[in-house]
C-alpha cells in the first residue's frame, strides 16, 4: 500500500480518537468479513465509533485508531444484522373486523416491547423488523419498522424519519385470506374493487387538501386513513403486499400500476410463474422459505426456486420471517434454502440483509457493513448459511444486544423451560390483527 493510499485512513483514526466527549473507539480485528457491499474479507477489521461504522476493510488497509479498545475475533464471521422484512413478533393486531379496509389503524399501538420474541429475534442475528398487522383484511392497517435495541416501551424501539414521523408502511393483502362474510369481499373480483374505490377516494382527498392548501376555506374534514394512504400516493409509503397466487400477484402489478404506489410483494408463493412479469413491473419481492409447505390451498405450488427464478428475472429480492410462521432464531437458513435451489451466495446473503433495507427505505443506514452506517452487525461462529453455524454476539447502534455466553441469552437462543415465558402468540384467522398470516 503506497503512502498517499494510508492517509485517509489515518487521518480517519485521528479524527476517531481526538473528537472531545466522543466514546473509545472498537476495533473488531481479524475475522471473515461480509460487508454485503463488496467483496468478502478474509481477515477484516471493523471499527465503529458512537454507533456508526468508522471504517472496514482488510487488516492490511485499515489503521486502528490509536486507545481503541481491539476486540480478536480471528476465526469468527462479521456480518450485517439482518433484517426481515415481515415480522408480527411483539403481539401486533391491527384492524377489526368492522371493515375491510382500515389504513388508519397504527401496529404501533399494539405491540409489546418487551415480548420475549424480540429477544429470540436478537439470538438469530435480527437487528432490524417490519413488525405488520395481519392479512386477514385488505388493509389491516399501518406497519412499523423497528430497530431491535433493549427496550422498555415501543418508543425505544421506533425508527424516525427526517421530519420525526414513524418509519412504517402500509399492510394490504388479497387472495383467500382477506375473503369472507360482508362487510368483507366474497369474491377475488370484490376484493379488487374495494381496493380501487378506496384509492379514487384518497386521490379525492389528495386534490381537497391541495385545494385546501390554497384556500383555507376549502380544507377538507381531516380523515386519519386517507390522510395515510396520500402518503401512499405520494410515494412516502411503501404498500406491503401479502399475496400468493399469480393471478393475485398480477392484480397488485395493475393496481400500482393504475395508482402509481410503490409496493413490496410479500409471499409470492407462484413467483416463479409470473417472475418476468414482475421485474418488468420493478417491484421487489419478500419470499418466504418454509420447509413445511402446507396449510393453506393458494399456496400449494410454493417453490424453493423462488429466489433463483427471482435473481434470474433482475427482481429485487429479499427473505421474510413472518413470525411466527418462521421462527426468527432460523432466519439465516432462508438463504441457505434459496441457494440450494440455485440463488446465488451473494442475492442470498443481501436478500437477508441490504435486500430488505432497501425494501424499508433504510438502505442508507443499515444492511451492510459501509463507513457511516448504523454500527448494526453480528458475530458468527462460521459461515452464515451453514446450518452448524450460530450468532454468538449480535450489535444494533454499537450497543451489544445479545450474547451467546450470557446464560439467559442463551436460554433464548436455544430453547428450554422458561425460554418462551411472556411471549405473545398470534394464531387466530378471523380478522385483521391476529390472523393467518
Amino acid at each position: 500500500m503506497t503512502h498517499s493510499s494510508r492517509i485517509p485512513l489515518l487521518l480517519l483514526a485521528v479524527l476517531a480518537t481526538t473528537a472531545p466527549g466522543q466514546e473509545r473507539a472498537q476495533a473488531y480485528v481479524g475475522a471473515h468479513v461480509i460487508p454485503i457491499e463488496g467483496d468478502e474479507i478474509p481477515d477484516g477489521v471493523l471499527i465503529v465509533q458512537t454507533g456508526r461504522i468508522v471504517a472496514v476493510g482488510p487488516r492490511s488497509k485499515v489503521e486502528i485508531p490509536s486507545g481503541a479498545k481491539v476486540h480478536d475475533v480471528k476465526g469468527k464471521v462479521i456480518m450485517p444484522g439482518l433484517v426481515c422484512t415481515h415480522s408480527h413478533v411483539g403481539g401486533p393486531s391491527g384492524g377489526d373486523r368492522s371493515g375491510p379496509i382500515q389504513p388508519d389503524v397504527r401496529v404501533l399501538d399494539s405491540i409489546d416491547a418487551t415480548d420475549v420474541g424480540f429477544q429470540k429475534a436478537r439470538s438469530g442475528g435480527l437487528t432490524l423488523l417490519n413488525v405488520m398487522p395481519g392479512s386477514g383484511l385488505l388493509c389491516s392497517g399501518q406497519t412499523v419498522y423497528l430497530k431491535l435495541r433493549r427496550a422498555k416501551v415501543i418508543d425505544d424501539l421506533v425508527i424516525r424519519l427526517k421530519d420525526k414521523s414513524l418509519a412504517g408502511g402500509l399492510k394490504m393483502a388479497n387472495g383467500t385470506n382477506s375473503q369472507g362474510d360482508p362487510p368483507r369481499p366474497g369474491t377475488r373480483g370484490k376484493s379488487a374493487a374495494l381496493v380501487r374505490e378506496t384509492f379514487v377516494r384518497a386521490q379525492e382527498y389528495r386534490s381537497k387538501l391541495e385545494a385546501g392548501r390554497r384556500d383555507p376555506d376549502k380544507m377538507p374534514e381531516r380523515d386519519l386513513g386517507l390522510e395515510f394512504l396520500v402518503e401512499v400516493l405520494e410515494g412516502k409509503r411503501v404498500v406491503h403486499h401479502h399475496t400468493h397466487r399469480h393471478d393475485d400477484i398480477m392484480t397488485v402489478i395493475r393496481l400500482k400500476k393504475e395508482f402509481g404506489f410503490r409496493v413490496v410483494l410479500h409471499h409470492v408463493s407462484d413467483a416463479w410463474k409470473v417472475a418476468d412479469h414482475i421485474a418488468a413491473s420493478k417491484t421487489p419481492c419478500s419470499i418466504i422459505m418454509i420447509d413445511s409447505p402446507g396449510g393453506k390451498i393458494e399456496a400449494k405450488d410454493i417453490e424453493w426456486r423462488n429466489g433463483a427464478a427471482l435473481e434470474q428475472a433482475g427482481v429485487l429480492t429479499g427473505f421474510h420471517t413472518d413470525d411466527p410462521i418462521t421462527d426468527s432464531r432460523l432466519f439465516r437458513r432462508s438463504g441457505g434454502f434459496a441457494v440450494r435451489a440455485g440463488m446465488s451466495r451473494k442475492s442470498a446473503l443481501s436478500g437477508l440483509t441490504l435486500a430488505g433495507a432497501k425494501m424499508l427505505d433504510l438502505d442508507d443506514r443499515a444492511g451492510s457493513l459501509k463507513r457511516g452506517k448504523d454500527a448494526d452487525f453480528i458475530v458468527l461462529s462460521g459461515d452464515p448459511l451453514s446450518v452448524y453455524t450460530h450468532v454468538e454476539q449480535t450489535w444494533v447502534e454499537g450497543k451489544k444486544v445479545f450474547d451467546r455466553s450470557i446464560p439467559q441469552d442463551r436460554l433464548h437462543a436455544v430453547g428450554g423451560l422458561g425460554a418462551s415465558d411472556g411471549q405473545a402468540w398470534s394464531a387466530c384467522a378471523c380478522c385483521g390483527g391476529e390472523e393467518a398470516r
